[in-house]
């Protein structure tokens, strides 16, 4: 067991020693103060996984000594002990934030296993912080890239609502960053340290959708064989992003409108409203003014919703930006290692190009390129044909070598990118820019099978 470290403090000298005896039998890594101003001192001092303290005590009472303890360090244990047990005493020590209220004649047995819980919560609660920290570090990674006017003005907007806990509704076409944009203002808010929980409304079955954001009793439906918690639940305390709002059924409209006037949701079979903490934000790619004058969005949740509204502009809107997204993609790509280079007719013709599928389709398009160019430069060749020739019919192509044949062709080149992805298919199909069912029913044609798949890997 590892060495962790616990303070005793109790202004009963042998009550010290005797704890210390039996915690260090245990294996832990023992300390000891007679009074709440010593131990304050030794919790500034120096780390520990517990402290045990007892109620009753000259100077410093064990509760002031644990608002003391609670000021410098907020996520410590702290086990109070007495031995003049009280319901009203225990109720103070929990609601000040005591990790458990012991009697003084408490068995071995139950201190060692409050202890031991103790020390197993403080490291969860570490993990925690970790895995926070490498999320946000994970995000800091995913920048944000815009140098052009019109990025400029969607960071000054970030600048300002930030921090409030303003609900935001981001407009933007699909592929243009708009989780990316909302995590950012998640991030650099006061709810960081809480979790960030998104859903996509256009994702699930709409009859499912109400579940999954406001949770559900059991047997409140077929299936629903215990209570769930709902998203919006999950994300007590942090952000949540509602994305696709536009696809929400009419009822659910009227459920997530109680959420953001009362903070508070009702789950499916529910009749008990539960207090929710967090902050929405939404985003769409359609336009909601129009659906609320057709009557098929409610005009009150888009009020509700539209409080601080931030527009995404398309691609197409800032080219500027495209030379700084394909470098960016490509070092990305690249691993650590050399990057590619784009030739200056390559960037012209992704210039041109108008992105209907924003910067997504380009960040694919980009992958698509690095994969199959051999040169370390990226030409017009690289690129699929829809880019280069905006108005060439649908099928056409150009072939360079006259000793293969179309089918030949297209066949090495499926080859290639399925060997760039490790057969990884629904990679490969995105990579192609078709439909996996495609990429299977040309693979079926080629009368490439298991066999011959788990050899081409092999090679």
């Amino acid at each position: 067991m590892a060495e962790e470290k616990i303070l005793v403090v109790d202004d009963d000298e042998a009550m010290c020693q005797f704890l210390s005896i039996m915690l260090k039998k245990e294996g832990y890594d023992v300390s000891t103060a007679n009074d709440g101003h010593s131990a304050i001192e030794k919790v500034k001092e120096d780390g520990y996984a517990v402290v045990i303290t007892d109620i009753k005590m000259p100077g410093m009472t064990g509760l002031q000594l644990l608002e003391a303890i609670k000021a410098v360090d907020p996520s410590m244990p702290v086990v109070i002990m007495t031995g003049f047990a009280s319901q009203s005493s225990a109720i103070a020590a929990v609601n000040k934030g005591a990790f458990q209220y012991l009697e003084k004649h408490a068995s071995n047995d139950e201190v060692k296993i409050v202890v031991r819980n103790a020390i197993e919560m403080r490291k969860v609660q570490s993990q925690n912080v970790y895995l926070r920290r490498q999320l946000r570090k994970s995000h800091d990674n995913k920048e944000i890239i815009g140098s052009s006017e019109e990025m400029a003005n969607v960071f000054k907007t970030i600048d300002k609502v930030a921090d409030t806990d303003s609900t935001i509704l981001i407009y933007g076409e699909s592929g243009t960053g708009k989780e990316l944009i909302a995590k950012e203002i998640h991030y650099r808010s006061g709810r960081a340290n809480g979790s960030f929980v998104s859903i996509n409304c256009g994702a699930l079955p709409k009859d499912l959708l109400e579940s999954n954001l406001f949770g559900h009793v059991r047997g409140s439906f077929t299936g629903a064989v215990k209570d769930q918690d709902g998203l919006l639940k999950v994300a007590e305390g942090g952000s949540f992003f509602l994305d696709e709002v536009s696809e929400m059924l009419p009822a659910t409209q009227v459920k997530l409108l109680r959420a953001l006037q009362e903070r508070e949701i009702i789950p499916v079979g529910g009749n008990k409203p539960i207090k929710i903490d967090v902050r929405l934000i939404a985003a769409t790619n359609a336009d909601l003014e129009k659906m609320v004058a057709e009557g098929r969005f409610r005009a009150d949740l888009f009020y509700r919703l539209n409080v601080i509204p931030l527009r995404l502009p398309p691609l197409r809107e800032r080219r500027d930006d495209i030379p700084l997204l394909a470098d960016h993609f490509l070092k990305k790509l690249s691993r650590g290692g050399a990057t590619k280079a784009v030739s200056k007719e390559c960037m012209d013709v992704l210039c041109a190009y108008d992105w209907p599928g924003n910067v997504r389709e380009l960040e694919n398009v980009i992958e698509r390129a690095y994969v199959l160019d051999e040169n370390g430069t990226l030409t017009p060749e690289d690129l699929p044909e829809k880019v280069r020739d905006r108005n060439a019919r649908k099928g056409s192509l150009v072939i360079d070598s006259p000793d293969l044949t179309l089918e030949e062709l297209e066949k090495e080149y499926i080859l290639k990118v399925l060997t760039y992805t490790n057969w990884g298919k629904k990679k490969a199909s995105e990579l192609l820019g078709i439909n996996p069912s495609t990429l299977y029913r040309k693979l079926q044609a080629y009368g490439l099978d298991k066999c011959e798949e788990e050899e081409l890997v092999a090679k």
